[in-house]
């Protein structure tokens, strides 16, 4: 089941996981096919087996001092745990009980201790946060107000604080006061804080042997389908052995899973009543480089504009220098986030009926009524509603999000750049900046669209890279000056989406977002030697700068991808409007409909008239009007004397509608009595 792939030399082993759906299985022993309903009842019950083991090891070891023993990967007795999870929890003796009068196969309870010490090895991390948020808990002051000295001593107790974001330790500052509001007392820990977890509605096979699942390409198909076969249930309370069945599930392969890849053991979720499969697969991909980027491709996030990036190339000598040619590149999903916007708004107006009845039904219960029913049914409409709404929105920000990764990878590839880098905006919060700005902050996506754009770039073997994003947008990237922002000239909107550099021999001036690609990229690239990789994510990132090596961006003519060097130095045009513009004729760009007083007859066709209808003067008035405004043409007067419809203006300054004629009606009995009047038309 668990096979390795051979990888040549400057490859690496791609780990990707990916969502597929068994319709249809097949019991071994009773020769019973299954159908959706009854392949997902199945899965179902196992998946509550293994729920509740796990739920009991977690529960039964829910303590600090635990905690700690199991992350600390050495036993009571001295002994080195192993990094397997369900060994390292058998070898403390922290082992899954089965209920009661059941038969439960020892693989099953593998997979249920597997589940637990994974919870309980990820909730260390947690742990050491809030023991490092109570140690150093301010005595006197806000602690959502802390000094320098408060934060320098907050990152000295957390055992990562140096790589943690602040907002983090904001958000468990927040926790820990909603509990000090409670109990009037700080808690003990993250165990009494939280509530233990469950142990996860999924059954992770990767924990199990071949005696109890097996995982095989179709022997007719191998590109397009695999075969897991895995020991189920026949019933909720198995019993003995033989009410577990081997089924045998086929199902087909997603597309994105390459016909080399080698196959993992995959993950059981029962979703909608159908049984979904998460495979794992391995494919060899080239080996991204932490360091030695000649060409880069660099991305700022925006609210209206989601990305904003360019091409920057590092030449190269003692004292290398960036050099790009200024030509942006946008990704605009305006109409998508509106969308969301949409969806957002729609979600909150639920929310709050929903908790406008809730209260009702609760001041029905105190005095010990019953709940009006059409009331209680309304409520579940409202938070059915709620929550299709909440998967629609889910559902949009992952594609608003692989959008972006696949367009910031296509770029790359098309520049030929091996890196891409982005700004760390893990510290930024949405507070303090207006209601419909914070929303808009907080409902963005950056988190997501890192994750994707990962997942997308090392399939082409392009490295990612987190910069620090402090001063990206303050300084030109050319002078190394402090901008001045303010509105963008083309738009009428007040607000700092532009941004100009006060200094005269550079008189830079662009978009914000324009100028801050420019710093990210030449951060990342000056700075590409101090590049370290996180262990806990797994990606490269720039903790730290030298401000020495912070050099201007030269703007050069755009050039091919392919060239090595750049083209020459392109000079600086100062455009600033100064002054009044010059009246001065522009050479044969003269109006020669109509002619000019005087040109001759051979300089053209000139003389000619407008196309349309000659000017005529109206037979009668029906509305008031000038002298020069006639019913077939619009005047422009030099001053508009009209100020209603009634006076022959529209509804635009210039626009002036053209009076209706109103025809004279026949009088019948001006009709000869011998006249045949016609016959109306039949009706078929």
């Amino acid at each position: 089941m668990r096979r390795k792939i051979a990888l040549g030399e400057g490859e690496a082993g791609r780990v990707a996981c990916v969502s597929a759906t068994a319709f249809r299985g097949l019991d071994t022993v009773s020769g019973e096919v299954l159908n959706t309903a009854a392949l997902g009842e199945r899965v179902g019950w196992l998946t509550t087996l293994v729920e509740s083991m796990a739920a009991g090891v977690i529960g039964g070891h829910w303590s600090r001092a635990e905690l700690a023993l199991l992350a600390s990967g050495v036993a009571r007795s001295g002994e080195r745990l192993p990094s397997n999870a369900w060994m390292a929890m058998r070898t403390l003796g922290w082992t899954a009980v089965v209920p009661a009068a059941l038969y439960v196969p020892d693989r099953v309870r593998r997979v249920a201790e597997e589940q637990a010490g994974r919870v309980l090895r990820s909730a260390e991390w947690r742990a050491g946060l809030v023991d490092a948020v109570l140690t150093t808990w301010p005595a006197g002051g806000d602690p959502m107000q802390r000094t320098v000295e408060e934060w320098a001593a907050l990152w000295a107790a957390c055992p990562q604080g140096t790589v943690v974001p602040a907002s983090v330790f904001r958000s468990r500052t927040r926790q820990v006061l909603r509990f000090l509001a409670v109990h009037r007392r700080l808690p003990a820990g993250l165990c009494e804080l939280e509530a233990a977890p469950g142990g996860g509605r999924q059954v992770v096979l990767a924990a199990a042997d071949k005696q109890l699942a097996t995982l095989t390409r179709c022997e007719d198909d191998p590109a397009h389908h695999a075969v897991l076969t895995v020991r189920l249930p026949v019933r909720h309370d198995p019993r003995t052995r033989a009410d577990w069945h081997p089924v045998r599930i086929r199902f087909r392969l997603p597309p994105t899973i390459d016909s080399a890849a080698a196959l993992h053991a995959p993950t059981l979720r029962p979703h909608g009543g159908r049984l979904r499969l998460d495979v794992a697969h391995t494919t060899a991909v080239p080996k991204t480089r932490r360091d030695g980027h000649g060409r880069a491709v660099a991305f700022d996030y925006g609210l209206n504009t989601l990305l904003t990036g360019g091409t920057l190339t590092v030449t190269g000598g003692i004292q290398p220098a960036v050099v790009t040619d200024g030509q942006p590149v946008f990704l605009r999903v305006n109409g998508v986030l509106a969308k969301a916007d949409r969806l957002r708004i729609h979600a909150e107006h639920l929310w709050t009926k929903a908790a406008h009845l809730q209260r009702l039904m609760d001041g029905w219960r105190a005095p010990g009524r019953c709940p009006d029913p059409a009331t209680a049914a309304k409520l579940d409409v409202l938070r059915t509603e709620h929550s299709r709404v909440s998967k629609r929105r889910r559902r949009l920000n992952a594609e608003i999000a692989k959008a972006a990764a696949r367009f910031m990878v296509d770029h790359a590839r098309a520049a030929r750049a091996s890196v891409i880098y982005l700004e760390d905006l893990r510290d930024m919060e949405a507070r303090g900046k207006g209601r419909t700005l914070n929303t808009r902050l907080s409902s963005s996506v950056r988190g997501q669209i890192v994750a994707d754009v990962l997942h997308q770039a090392a399939r082409h073997g392009i490295a990612v890279v987190i910069v620090p994003a402090r001063g990206t947008s303050r300084f030109c990237p050319r002078c190394l000056t402090a901008f001045r922002h303010h509105a963008a000239p083309d738009s009428t909107r007040p607000g700092w989406k532009w941004a100009t550099c006060p200094n005269a021999r550079c008189g830079y001036s662009a978009d914000r977002d324009t100028a801050a690609w420019q710093r990210i990229g030449a951060r990342g690239l000056q700075d590409q030697h101090l590049t370290v990789l996180d262990p806990a994510s797994g990606t490269y990132v720039i903790r730290r700068t030298v401000q020495e090596l912070d050099q201007p961006v030269q703007h050069t003519k755009p050039t091919h991808p392919d060239s090595p060097e750049p083209g020459p130095q392109r000079s600086a045009v100062d455009r600033t409007k100064s002054g009044p513009t010059r009246d001065r004729p522009v050479p044969r760009q003269r109006r020669r409909v109509p002619a000019p007083p005087g040109a001759p007859a051979s300089t053209g066709p000139g003389g000619k008239r407008p196309a349309g209808r000659q000017p005529q003067s109206p037979t009668h008035r029906t509305q008031r009007r000038g002298g020069r405004q006639a019913p077939h043409t619009m005047s422009t007067p030099n001053r508009h004397q009209p100020t209603g419809a009634r006076l022959g203006a529209g509804f635009h300054l210039h626009t002036h509608a053209t009076p209706t004629r109103q025809r004279a009606r026949r009088d019948p009995r001006h009709f000869s009595q011998g006249a045949e009047q016609p016959t109306p038309p039949r009706k078929t």
